[in-house]
C-alpha cells in the first residue's frame, strides 16, 4: 500500500488484519514498489450473496443439538478413550476442571450445592478451605448433572437416571469449545469459569490436550495427534508417536502446552501435530466457508465431519476410513489406518464405530468424509440456532482512538474486509503465498486431482493445510476469512496460536516472511487500530 511520504506517516503494510486476504480483491500496492499513489477509502467489498448458504431449521431444538447432541460418541469417549474412568482414576475435582479449562452452568446446579460453592470458591481454593471442591465427587455430581458444559452424560443404562459410576456414559457435544459462561459465580483468570451460558463463545481458555490426557486410554485419539509415519514426523514436536508409544509417552504430547497450546484443537486426522484455535460459532450466517483451510463450503458439513471423526475417531479404522485415509494422503494414510486398529486392538476397543449415522455416502466427499452422516435435520436445527446467536459487544474503548483507527482501517483494510461487521465476510479463500511470504514447500506426494499435492513448508503456520485443504471441492489451497468480532477476549492470533495479542500481530518485528506479514509501523497508529477492532460488533 502506498503513501506519498513513507518516512513522514508510516503505515499498515500491504493491508489491514485478518488472518488471511481475498486474492481476487488484493488491489493494494505493495510499499516496496512506492509510485506515490495511496488506497482510496472504503468501507470494504460489502459482499451482498453469499455463494455458501446453509440450510437452516428450527432454532429452538437447534440450541439442544448445539449443548447437548453426541450422536451416539459416548461409545467412544467412555469405551474407547475411557474418560469417565480416567477422571475418577485420577481424582479430578471441581478445581482441575477449572484449571483445564472447563466452564460450569450454574443453573444445571442444585441451590444447595450452589450456595456451599459460593461459600468456598470466596476461599484461596485449598483443599482445606474448599474440600467439596477439591472433592472428586463433587466432578462425578456436576457431570450427572449436566453441568460441565460439552461434556454431555447419557442414560446408557435406560433406568431414568445418570449416574457415570453405574455404568451410564458420557459423550462430547458442539458446546465444549463453543461456549462460555458469563462469569456470574466465579472465573479463574484465562482459565475456566461458573455462570450462565454463553453460546457460540469460542473457548480460549480449554486445555484440550490435558483433557485429553485425562482420559485412561488417551492412544485411541492416535489419528489425531502427532505420530510417525513413514519414519518422519510434522509438527510442534521434535519427535513423533508410533503405534507402539505408551500412554504416558501420549499424555507427556498432550500435557505440553508447547506442543498442543491451550485454546487450540487438532481437528484433522492426518497424523499431522496442528492443534488450531478454536472459532465462535455465532452469527454463522454472516461467515462462510468453514474451516481454517475453507474446506466446508457449507455449516453442516464442517459439523458432520466433526462428529464422524473427531468426535469418534473409530470411524477411521472402519474400511471406509481407510478408504478416506488412502484419498487424502496415499500410503501414510494407509500406515495411519493400520497402526490405528492395532491400537484399538492392543487396547480392547471393539465394536466401533459408536457414532449414530446412516451409512453409504460417498467416501472422500467433505459432505461425508468417512462415507457417513448424521442426521441432517439436527444439523439444520444447529445451523438455525448458531445463525441466531448474538456477537458480543465489543470492548469499552476510547472513542477518539476508535475513531481514528476506523479511518485508518477504512483506508488500509478494506480491500478485504468490511467496516461494518453485520456484513458478510468476503467468503473467498487466500493462498498460501499471499498469506504467508516464507510459504516455500516440498511435495511430499501427488494426488488425484481435483485434490492439491500433499506438500509441507517450513514452520506451523501451513501444518493444517499440509493435507487438508479445499481442493477436493474444486477450490484453491489457502485460508479462509475470519469474522472481526469478540476479538477483546482472544489471548492469540492466527489460526496456528502464533501471535500473542493484536499489538504482536500488527508489528513490522515479526518480520516481512513471516505469516500474515500485514502491519502497521508506527505505534500510535498501531494502537488505535488495536482499540477499533477490540470495539468491533455488530451495532455500529
Amino acid at each position: 500500500m502506498l503513501v506519498a511520504n513513507l518516512a513522514r506517516r508510516p503505515i499498515l503494510t500491504r493491508w489491514g488484519l485478518g488472518f488471511c486476504i481475498a486474492a481476487t480483491l488484493f488491489t493494494v500496492v505493495s510499499v516496496a514498489q512506492s509510485d506515490g499513489r495511496r488506497m482510496r477509502k472504503s468501507d470494504g467489498p460489502a459482499v451482498a450473496h453469499n455463494p455458501n448458504p446453509h440450510e437452516t431449521g428450527d432454532a429452538s431444538r437447534g440450541q439442544e443439538v448445539f449443548r447437548f447432541e453426541t450422536f451416539g460418541n459416548e461409545g467412544f469417549w467412555t469405551d474407547a478413550m475411557r474418560l469417565p474412568k480416567g477422571m475418577m482414576d485420577a481424582k479430578f475435582t471441581p478445581v482441575d476442571a477449572l484449571k483445564a479449562g472447563l466452564h460450569v452452568d450454574v443453573d444445571r446446579i442444585s441451590a444447595s450445592m450452589r450456595a456451599a460453592m459460593a461459600k468456598e470458591l470466596e476461599t484461596d481454593l485449598s483443599p482445606a478451605n474448599a474440600p467439596m471442591l477439591n472433592d472428586p465427587e463433587t466432578t462425578v455430581m456436576l457431570v450427572n448433572a449436566n453441568a460441565v458444559i460439552g461434556v454431555a452424560p447419557k442414560d446408557s443404562n435406560g433406568d431414568g437416571r445418570i449416574d457415570i459410576r453405574s455404568g451410564d456414559k458420557v459423550g462430547i457435544a458442539c458446546a465444549l469449545c463453543h461456549t462460555i459462561t458469563d462469569r456470574a459465580v466465579f472465573e479463574l483468570p484465562m482459565r475456566g469459569s461458573i455462570g450462565r451460558r454463553l453460546d457460540g463463545r469460542a473457548t480460549h481458555s480449554i486445555d484440550m490436550g490435558a483433557l485429553l490426557a485425562v482420559a485412561a486410554n488417551s492412544r485411541a485419539y492416535y489419528p489425531n495427534l502427532q505420530v510417525e509415519l513413514g519414519g518422519k514426523t510434522i509438527g510442534r514436536a521434535p519427535r513423533g508417536l508410533t503405534e507402539n508409544s505408551t500412554e504416558a509417552e501420549v499424555d507427556a504430547y498432550l500435557r505440553n502446552p508447547k506442543f498442543y497450546p491451550v485454546g487450540t484443537f487438532d481437528e484433522t486426522s492426518d497424523g499431522i501435530g496442528n492443534p488450531v484455535q478454536n472459532t465462535p460459532l455465532f452469527r454463522t450466517d454472516l461467515a462462510a466457508p468453514w474451516g481454517s483451510a475453507g474446506e466446508h463450503n457449507v455449516l453442516d458439513n464442517i459439523a458432520n465431519g466433526s462428529y464422524t471423526t473427531n468426535l469418534d475417531l473409530t470411524s477411521l479404522a472402519t474400511p471406509e476410513g481407510l478408504q478416506f485415509l488412502k484419498i487424502k494422503a496415499g500410503a501414510a494414510g494407509e500406515e495411519l489406518h493400520h497402526d490405528y486398529v492395532k491400537i484399538l486392538r492392543d487396547t480392547g476397543v471393539t465394536g466401533y464405530p459408536f457414532v449414530r449415522a446412516s451409512v453409504g455416502h460417498k467416501v472422500g466427499d467433505p459432505a461425508s468424509p468417512v462415507g457417513r452422516r448424521v442426521d441432517d435435520r439436527k444439523l439444520f436445527d444447529m445451523n438455525a440456532y448458531t445463525d441466531s446467536l448474538p456477537a458480543p459487544r465489543g470492548a469499552r474503548v476510547d472513542k477518539a482512538a476508535f475513531r481514528r483507527g476506523r479511518e485508518l482501517f477504512r483506508s488500509e483494510c478494506t480491500s478485504c474486509h468490511n467496516v461494518d461487521q453485520r456484513k458478510l465476510v468476503p467468503p473467498m479463500l487466500v493462498d498460501m503465498k499471499t498469506i504467508f511470504p516464507g510459504y516455500s514447500p516440498t511435495v511430499i506426494a501427488t494426488r488425484m486431482p481435483p485434490q492439491s499435492p500433499v506438500q509441507n513448508s517450513q514452520g506451523i503456520f501451513d501444518d493444517k493445510m499440509i493435507v487438508v485443504d479445499a481442493s477436493d471441492r474444486g477450490a484453491k489451497r489457502g485460508n479462509a476469512m475470519p469474522l472481526l468480532l469478540d476479538l477483546a477476549r482472544k489471548p492469540v492470533f492466527l489460526h496456528d496460536a502464533s501471535a500473542p495479542g493484536l499489538q504482536p500481530l500488527l508489528n513490522p518485528s515479526r518480520g516481512a516472511q513471516a505469516p500474515h506479514p500485514f502491519y502497521i509501523r508506527d505505534a500510535a497508529q498501531r494502537a488505535d487500530m488495536v482499540e477499533f477492532l477490540r470495539g468491533l460488533d455488530t451495532s455500529r
